[in-house]
C-alpha cells in the first residue's frame, strides 16, 4: 500500500532521539492515519513491536487486573499472547484505540519511571474523555495532535518536494506574483485538494487511479463511520442532537451569514440544550469552531462570545461529501463549486489555519455590516484575514486597518482566486498559500 509521507514522521524521529522521551499519546479524529504512521515508524526502529488494539482485542482490557506496574502489565500481556517478546531497550508497546480503554493511561507514569520500554498510545474520539486521561498521567506523557493531510502533505503525496513549497513561500515574502504556469498548476492542485479533502483513504485512491472515481463513495463511508461513532460514544438524548447539528453544518455554511443558528436545527431548539453537542463534535475532532470576538483587539483568549460561533468541518472533503447530488456531480465533473464556493474556500482556509496551530475567531459588529472572516495574531499585532470568492473590495478590513478604535490592527491579509498583490496595507495571496500563513508571518 502506498505510504503517504506525513508531518508526524519527523516528530516521531525527534521523539525517538530524545534520551528523556516520555510515553507518547497521538490523538486525532478517526481515519486520519495515526495507526499507519506509528506502525511504519515502529517497524523501522524496533526489534519488537507489541501491538495492542483495544477495539479488535478487548481481552487486553484485563492487563491491569493486578495493578498498573510495568512488570504486572507485561506479565499479563504475555499470558494472553506468549508470542509477544519484550527485549529491553528494543521494544515499542503500541496501545491503539485508547478511547476504548482510557484506564491504561494510568500506567504511563510507571512506564516512564521504569524506562525499559517505549510506549505510544493512539486513539480517536479521545477529546471526549481526555480529562480522565490527563489527570491519570499528567507530567509523564507527551501529546501529538494529528489531523487529516494539509495541503503541504497533499503536495508531497502528489510528488512535489520541499523546494516547491519553499518557492511558494519565497513568492509571498518577496510579493512576486506567480507566473501563468505556476498559477495554473498550483490552482489545479488546490482545487483537487478542496474536492478530496485530506483523508488518507480518499487521497490514496485518487493518486492510484488518477481520477475522482470512487472518491465520493470513500468520503461517504467516512461520514457514515463518523455518524456511527456519534451513536457509539455519545450518550442518550445527545446522539440525536449531535447528529442534527452535524447534518446542518453544510446548509448553514452555504448561507451569506455563516453564523451557526441553533434555532434552525430543530423547532424550539435552544442554545443551552445544544451547547454540549457542539463541544462534543469539537472534542471529537470532527469540526472546527470559530468564535465571535467581543471586540477586535488583543489578547484573543477570553475575548470572545461562546454563544456566537461558526462551525466548519475539520476536513473539507467531508463538507463536499455532504453536498446534494447535483452539486456533487457538478463539482467532480466540471469542478464548479456553485453556491458552495464561498463556504468551501472559507472552510478550507479555516482548516489550514487550525492545522497550522491557530484557533479560529471572527468578528461581526452588531447592527452593522462590519464583519471579518478570521483573525490571527503575531507577537504584537492582530491581523484580520479575509476569504473572498471573487476578488472584491475588503471594505470591513479597510475599516479595521484605518480605524482609530483598532490600534492592534495595522495590516490585513486577503485570500482570493487571484494572484499576489499589495495595496492599502492589505496583502493579497491566492487561496493555495493559506497553509503557509504562519511561516510567512
Amino acid at each position: 500500500m502506498l505510504y503517504l509521507k506525513r508531518k508526524i514522521d519527523a516528530y516521531l524521529e525527534a521523539w525517538k532521539s530524545d534520551p528523556d522521551r516520555k510515553p507518547l499519546i497521538v490523538k486525532g479524529p478517526r481515519q486520519v492515519g495515526k495507526t499507519e504512521s506509528v506502525s511504519r515508524f515502529a517497524g523501522r526502529h524496533y526489534g519488537s513491536v507489541v501491538n495492542i488494539n483495544f477495539v479488535e482485542e478487548p481481552k487486553y482490557k484485563m492487563i491491569t487486573a493486578d495493578g498498573y506496574g510495568v512488570d504486572d502489565i507485561v506479565k499479563n500481556i504475555s499470558r494472553l499472547d506468549p508470542s509477544k517478546r519484550f527485549p529491553v531497550g528494543d521494544t515499542l508497546i503500541f496501545f491503539d484505540e485508547l478511547q476504548e480503554f482510557p484506564d491504561i493511561a494510568t500506567a504511563l507514569k510507571f512506564f516512564k519511571i521504569d524506562g525499559r520500554f517505549d510506549v505510544i498510545c493512539s486513539g480517536s474520539m479521545l477529546g471526549i474523555n481526555y480529562r480522565k486521561i490527563e489527570s491519570n498521567s499528567v507530567g509523564y506523557k507527551s501529546d501529538y495532535g494529528m489531523c487529516s493531510l494539509d495541503f503541504e502533505e497533499f503536495l508531497w503525496a502528489r510528488g512535489y518536494g520541499d523546494a516547491f513549497v519553499d518557492d511558494m513561500l519565497e513568492h509571498m515574502r518577496s510579493l512576486t506574483p506567480f507566473n501563468e504556469a505556476e498559477m495554473s498548476v498550483c490552482s489545479a492542485l488546490f482545487l483537487d485538494y478542496c474536492i478530496l479533502g485530506g483523508m488518507p483513504a480518499v487521497v490514496r485512491e485518487f493518486i492510484s487511479k488518477g481520477t475522482f472515481e470512487g472518491s465520493l463513495e470513500t468520503q461517504r463511508q467516512l461520514i457514515a463511520d463518523y455518524k456511527e461513532d456519534i451513536r457509539k460514544y455519545a450518550g442518550g438524548l445527545d446522539q440525536t442532537r449531535i447528529l442534527n447539528v452535524f447534518q446542518h453544518i453544510p446548509v448553514q455554511l452555504a448561507k451569506d451569514n455563516k453564523k451557526f443558528q441553533i434555532s434552525k436545527v430543530a423547532s424550539g431548539a435552544r442554545f443551552r440544550d445544544y451547547r454540549g453537542c457542539i463541544e462534543w463534535l469539537n472534542d471529537a475532532g470532527m469540526v472546527n469552531l470559530c468564535y465571535c470576538l467581543n471586540f477586535p483587539e488583543l489578547p484573543l483568549q477570553g475575548n470572545y462570545d461562546e454563544t456566537r460561533y461558526k462551525i466548519y468541518f475539520a476536513d473539507s472533503g467531508l463538507l463536499v461529501a455532504m453536498l446534494d447530488e447535483e452539486a456533487q456531480e457538478d463539482l467532480r465533473a466540471n469542478k464548479n463549486l456553485g453556491v458552495y464556493k464561498g463556504a468551501l474556500y472559507e472552510n478550507v482556509v479555516g482548516e489550514a489555519l487550525v492545522k497550522s496551530g491557530y484557533r479560529l475567531y471572527y468578528y461581526k459588529k452588531e447592527d452593522s455590516t462590519l464583519e471579518q472572516d478570521f483573525f490571527v495574531r503575531t507577537a504584537d499585532a492582530l491581523i484580520p484575514v479575509e476569504v473572498k470568492a471573487a476578488n472584491g473590495t475588503a471594505k470591513s478590513m479597510r475599516t479595521l486597518i484605518s480605524g482609530e478604535r483598532y490600534p492592534d490592527i495595522r495590516c490585513g491579509i486577503k485570500f482570493t482566486g487571484g494572484n499576489i498583490g499589495y495595496g492599502g496595507q492589505i496583502y493579497t495571496f491566492p487561496y493555495f498559500c493559506a497553509f503557509l500563513l504562519k511561516r510567512y508571518l
